[in-house]
């Protein structure tokens, strides 16, 4: 006699700030569901941010469900160890059905509706399946770190934790986004003979006009802009960050500045042949580039101003503290004595385990608001999953309240509890 498979009417994926939002929402609803955790709620924050990491975005954004910031710093950017303790007052207020350490191996869309959902716990059936697991699953370390020397330590952006934890000797920044600027400022306010390899990424005034930049994009309607409104549409996904800080009450990040300061800039980073690293000549085209969104981000602001006739310190234009000279475009490894490299280049999405035919050629799910072409799968957490705050505490909570009215509505999908699961060979 078989024995009858768990089944499910809602099966979550992911156990973080997203994966919680939703059920959240769920319980309200009293939908069934379980939400699957390959470690534990909250893991990612718990392990891939470094020390000193702290919120790019102030206090007042976040707005968890049932669990806004209650604090005495609205306008402060929490630091690693306040975030973590806001993640676990939500997780007991939420009080989700998580199962800790259960991996989800594979989900296949069932003929008759409902989905097979294959973990390392065992098999389940869901009437409905939420990917929420994130958007940023596997480290981007190219293929030319094989050829770095034996001697030169490296790490990903994910594994960073504090200057303390590289060898002595310079440290090789490949990337400029938030992640690689951040750490290389956290490397060099540590004395730290930083090489900052420099990206596309744009970046923005922490604060301009007597505010913060956050709060006068928030009066904009920025935030509430969804993609289908924004004029790159479905394009603006692919966009960097913006480069800029919380830290120590938060400030602007301009690497100009720290090029005065002894830090060593170059373009990106294009090879390595015989112990020298080569690098493309576009370090004052990334330069001009991302103070040209600086000042534009302020002249829109300025506009903003002017237009609601409000009250507001004189407008400012940055006028560049620095520029290169003629392009370096290599740098012997041994005689500039990097001990260490940190790859601040990014994650590639990994959805494999997701057996449904809802990807792009680059691996990433296609979707309208997180519902996929695929009835009763959808995504939750994604950047810029319906808005600028999808993937943030500020966003999540609209993104889950619509997905669980949408579930809430869609139970005719849900599979029978009886039903056998089919067994599929990359499944085990």
């Amino acid at each position: 006699m078989n024995t009858p498979t768990e089944h499910h009417d809602v099966v979550i994926v992911g156990g973080g700030q997203a994966g919680l939002s939703l059920s959240h929402y769920l319980q309200q609803r009293g939908v069934d569901h379980v939400v699957l955790e390959k470690h534990a709620p909250m893991h990612t924050w718990r392990t891939q941010r470094w020390d000193a990491f702290s919120l790019v975005t102030p206090n007042w954004q976040c707005k968890l469900p049932g669990w806004e910031y209650a604090g005495d710093d609205p306008h402060g950017f929490m630091t690693k160890p306040q975030i973590l303790d806001y993640l676990d007052g939500f997780a007991k207020h939420v009080g989700a059905p998580v199962r800790s350490g259960v991996a989800v191996t594979r989900v296949v869309p069932r003929a008759g509706g409902g989905f097979d959902v294959a973990t390392s716990a065992g098999a389940m059936t869901a009437g409905q399946v939420v990917v929420a697991s994130g958007g940023y699953h596997e480290p981007i370390v190219p293929r030319m770190a094989e050829r770095l020397p034996a001697s030169v330590r490296q790490v990903h952006s994910e594994a960073y934790r504090n200057p303390a934890s590289l060898p002595e000797g310079a440290v090789l920044v490949v990337g400029s986004g938030q992640s690689g600027a951040q750490i290389a400022e956290d490397l060099h306010l540590a004395g730290r003979k930083v090489v900052l390899a420099v990206g596309q990424a744009p970046r923005c005034a922490r604060f301009y006009r007597g505010r913060d930049v956050v709060t006068w994009l928030a009066d904009m309607g920025y935030y509430d802009m969804s993609v289908q409104d924004h004029p790159l549409r479905e394009g603006v996904r692919d966009n960097t960050n913006h480069y800029v800080t919380g830290r120590d009450g938060g400030r602007d990040i301009d690497l100009r500045r720290f090029a005065t300061e002894g830090m060593e800039l170059y373009g990106a980073l294009d090879g390595l042949e015989d112990g020298v690293l080569r690098f493309k000549g576009n370090l004052r085209e990334h330069l001009d580039h991302a103070d040209a969104i600086y000042n534009g981000i302020n002249a829109s602001i300025d506009r903003h101003i002017a237009e609601k006739g409000l009250d507001a310190p004189q407008p400012s234009t940055y006028t560049p503290v620095w520029q290169p000279g003629a392009e370096r475009t290599t740098l012997d490894l041994a005689a500039s004595g990097i001990g260490s490299v940190v790859w601040c280049i990014g994650f590639r999405p990994a959805f494999g385990w997701v057996d449904a035919p809802v990807f792009n050629g680059r691996g990433e799910p296609m979707h309208v608001r997180g519902v996929s072409p695929v009835p009763g799968l959808y995504f939750l957490g994604l950047p810029w999953l319906h808005t600028w705050g999808s993937g943030r505490f500020s966003g999540v909570a609209r993104d889950a309240l619509f997905l669980a009215e949408r579930i809430e509505g869609a139970n005719g999908m849900r599979a029978p509890a009886s039903a056998e699961p089919r067994v599929h060979a990359s499944a085990v």
